[in-house]
């Protein structure tokens, strides 16, 4: 089974025949080929061609984050699955507004049912979120009747803004309160975790578009242009609730990290190194985690699920099977 690889501190990756390393002032430590996935890089790290060219051959991706925690870009290797028939096929559903509408809506259809899962998860624990809830229910109620896209990308910005109020309810720590929704750089512990957790789920889809014949430059609900990718940003609407904002609450419901793991910079709070290694850490045990899918009837991983919901988004495509968000019910 591969997995992914994380590197924090500083050093160099190197190719040494038919596996590669990473070497830093502490010693060599040996990264199996076979056994990886991806690399996430944090640290200041170097490579050179030779290992550009043999993470090529091996189909690794390389995702690269800078000291602020902010994703930077990601070396995404010659797609070996690539198909010229879905290139067409995702131009042709982005090119006719009526087809990209019905994407779009699916991917805010998605993400609203899935944050309504998490609050009703909540709400039935005791934490008051009815007006949270309530004001949800009545933007969902709009979303297929939007006009363009413009409109379903504002729905889906107010529906965020409802929920993030129901972080406090959730949470009950002053020093985690929410206050408003700020990005690069963000203001305050809660934001600097939501940021860190959105750019590991947009990579992670990302790196889990590589395995499909899907084009991750052409997106529906976030507008292709020069941005290098958007489709993994739409997928990720749907999956930050159940698996980036639950390992957030857990993370602070726990108390694994604390406003102690918080530091100020220049640009803004950023997460010390050992509470990203925690984070990161919390994140690959939920998509490790499994549960029994209503469809498949068997176990599914999380990691898995992305997949599966790319395919789903082929067939779509492809004409064979209209495209539903997937909507946790467990």
């Amino acid at each position: 089974m591969k997995k992914p690889i994380y590197i924090f501190s500083s050093g160099e990756l190197k190719r040494k025949d038919n596996t590669i390393y990473f070497e830093n002032e502490e010693g060599q430590k040996f990264i199996p080929v076979e056994n990886t996935s991806e690399i996430f890089v944090f640290g200041e790290v170097n490579v050179n061609k030779r290992f550009l060219e043999f993470i090529t051959q091996a189909e690794i991706i390389l995702h690269f984050f800078n000291h602020h925690d902010y994703y930077v870009g990601s070396y995404y290797p010659r797609e070996h699955l690539n198909s010229g028939f879905m290139i067409l096929k995702q131009a042709e559903h982005y090119l006719d507004a009526g087809k990209r509408q019905k994407l779009a809506s699916e991917f805010v259809m998605g993400a609203s049912k899935n944050i309504q899962h998490v609050l009703r998860y909540y709400s039935n624990r005791g934490k008051n979120l009815a007006e949270v809830e309530n004001g949800i229910k009545n933007l969902e109620q709009k979303i297929y009747a939007c006009s363009d896209v413009e409109e379903l990308m504002a729905i889906e910005g107010n529906t965020r803004d409802y929920y993030y109020k129901a972080f406090d309810y959730i949470l009950e720590k002053p020093e985690f309160t929410f206050g408003q929704r700020t990005r690069r750089p963000p203001q305050n512990n809660l934001n600097t975790l939501i940021s860190f957790g959105n750019s590991m789920i947009y990579t992670i889809v990302l790196s889990e578009i590589y395995k499909t014949h899907l084009d991750p430059r052409i997106g529906y609900l976030h507008a292709t242009n020069f941005r290098r990718f958007t489709l993994n940003l739409d997928i990720a609407e749907i999956f930050k609730p159940i698996i980036i904002d639950r390992v957030i609450f857990t993370l602070i419901g726990r108390n694994m990290i604390t406003k102690d793991d918080f530091e100020k910079s220049t640009a803004g709070i950023v997460l010390k190194e050992n509470a990203r290694k925690t984070f990161v850490e919390e994140l690959e045990n939920k998509l490790k985690t499994t549960f029994n899918h209503r469809t498949l009837g068997k176990n599914v991983s999380y990691r898995r699920l992305i997949r599966l919901e790319l395919y789903k988004l082929e067939k779509h495509l492809m004409g064979e099977e209209e495209y539903k968000p997937y909507v946790a019910s467990w």
